[in-house]
């Protein structure tokens, strides 16, 4: 698919402000999509929006499918009238510059126990006949996940491995026995995932009618403690106890000497196969429902993975397996058609990954920040960027554009100030300037590079389980300067509509 020229901002919902310990959908979503339009950007880069598990890391959700009903907003559910002004006297003092996750999750789930009770009530609101509708429509993931996460709680949130036999087996009478013994519990999850579908729809329809569109993500590996891979263990190299037998991650390279290893389960292609890859067609559906865009994550997976054994202590033990390839996505296309794309096809890349992509006209990435460890040549300085590509300063897994300045080698700040003919000051607007100026179609970065922060906003540092994902936005950080500064830049480089020169007013004297 072509992309029209545009630019946007990465901020995932969790950063957003707000006094529930966490960002969430509510008002100050609905002003940052406010932000976007005042400055002429046209994309928002959300990441991915499923219910986080171990890490707090949205690439290690409990489903490829779901929600995550820490993002529902209090706020809304007020205005709705599922729950009261009283429902929220007890919310504790949150910090308002990060996420504390386990006090936020305490609170949140608080009242959204609050808001069920009130809407179980009342079995004839029209509400609840919309509710009735999302599972239906939803039935292809929905029962599952409640299921999951339900049993999940009964064995105080341990991962599925640890559950009893019968359990991880899905045996049918112990499911059913767990089903009419806890039927509430199971609509709780299924009522916060309706909530979240709601919130979270009405905020994209608002967004699109501002002509924001919605990039979100598809990580192309699911957590191994998760409802996909409990409830289709076929799909996936797991043993008869339901065991990883192999696992994902990326061998040695020049910045990791071990690799990295992820441990997330493989796929099962050949399955997939013959089942006209649905599951994944389902996922694609899904997705494209949430957001306007996808990132495939990970794109270099589709051609070939590094494939580890189950217990070894790092990546170095392993080895490539060709993936599904341009197989997967012809079957794809022909049931969807021509999808809203972008690959991820950053670190080492071979041949037969860019002709996958280029054969279905993906547009791939180039990140600014790579590109200063080599010469002229390198493929990640704006020069030398194809047009149909997406260019960003940096990722969320990347430190901030300042952050990554003072820390780099004397070699590449001294290229960096030459290529850019700038002295380094303003190191994360001149590099804003250079991704906006380029060919590129779409030009993004993170909100911390436009708001010219450091290390201590970093959203991600890959290969550390703790202490990301918590940086948030001060509620006053997005000043009328910042606004028309960023407008000016989407003015000066066409990534905006451009509005026509107001016309001269023309006075006629008509006195002798």
């Amino acid at each position: 698919m072509k992309f029209e020229r545009a630019s946007g901002v990465i901020l995932h919902p969790t950063s957003l402000p707000g006094p529930d310990g966490i960002g969430d959908l509510g008002p100050e979503a609905y002003r940052w999509v406010n932000f976007l339009a005042d400055t002429g950007c046209r994309l928002w880069e959300v990441l991915p929006l499923g219910p986080t598990g171990y890490g707090d890391s949205p690439y290690q959700c409990f489903s490829a499918f779901a929600g995550n009903p820490y993002l529902i907003s209090p706020a809304l559910l007020l205005a709705q009238g599922l729950i009261a002004r009283e429902d929220l006297a007890d919310r504790p003092s949150f910090p308002i510059d990060h996420v504390d996750y386990g006090e936020a999750i305490q609170w949140k789930l608080k009242v959204l126990d609050r808001a069920y009770l009130r809407f179980s009530r009342d079995h004839t609101s029209s509400l609840w006949v919309e509710y009735e509708n999302f599972k239906i429509q939803q039935a292809f993931w929905l029962t599952d996940f409640a299921l999951f996460m339900a049993i999940k709680e009964s064995y105080s949130g341990v991962s599925w491995e640890n559950w009893p036999a019968n359990m991880r087996s899905r045996d049918r009478k112990t499911i059913e026995g767990f089903i009419h013994n806890n039927a509430k519990q199971i609509e709780h999850h299924t009522f916060r995932q309706f909530i979240f579908f709601h919130q979270w729809n009405e905020l994209k329809k608002y967004a699109n009618s501002r002509e924001i569109k919605i990039i979100g993500d598809i990580p192309i590996f699911i957590a191994y403690d998760s409802a996909d891979a409990w409830s289709h263990p076929e799909l996936f190299y797991l043993d008869d106890d339901g065991k990883p037998t192999v696992v994902a991650g990326v061998p040695p390279d020049y910045f990791s000497p071990t690799g990295q290893l992820w441990g997330n389960p493989l796929y099962r292609w050949d399955v997939h196969q013959l089942q006209g890859y649905s599951w994944w067609i389902e996922r694609f559906k899904s997705t494209l429902q949430l957001v306007d865009i996808a990132r495939l994550d990970h794109f270099r997976g589709f051609s070939g993975y590094w494939e580890i054994p189950f217990g070894m202590p790092t990546a170095e033990v392993g080895r490539w397996v060709r993936g599904p390839g341009i197989d997967f996505f012809e079957v794809v296309h022909a049931a969807l058609g021509d999808l809203p794309i972008i690959a991820e096809d950053l670190g080492v890349i071979t041949p037969d990954v860019t002709e996958l992509r280029e054969r279905f006209d993906l547009p791939g990435m180039k990140v600014f920040q790579f590109a200063f460890s080599s010469d002229p040549s390198d493929p990640f300085l704006p020069h030398n960027y194809p047009q149909q590509c997406v260019a960003f300063t940096g990722t969320h897994d990347n430190d901030t554009a300042i952050g990554w300045y003072e820390t780099a080698p004397e070699t590449e700040r001294d290229f960096i100030r030459r290529y850019l003919g700038r002295s380094g000051e303003d190191i994360a607007w001149d590099m804003i300037r250079a991704v906006w100026s380029s060919v590129a179609a779409f030009a993004l970065a993170p909100l911390q590079d436009v708001l010219r922060l450091g290390t201590e906003a970093r959203m991600n540092l890959p290969g550390s389980a703790y202490g990301n994902w918590t940086w948030r936005l001060h509620p006053n950080a997005l000043a009328d300067h910042v606004v028309s500064r960023l407008k000016d830049l989407n003015y000066l480089y066409a990534r905006m509509e451009l509005e026509e020169p107001a016309k001269p007013e023309i006075k006629l004297d008509y006195q002798t």
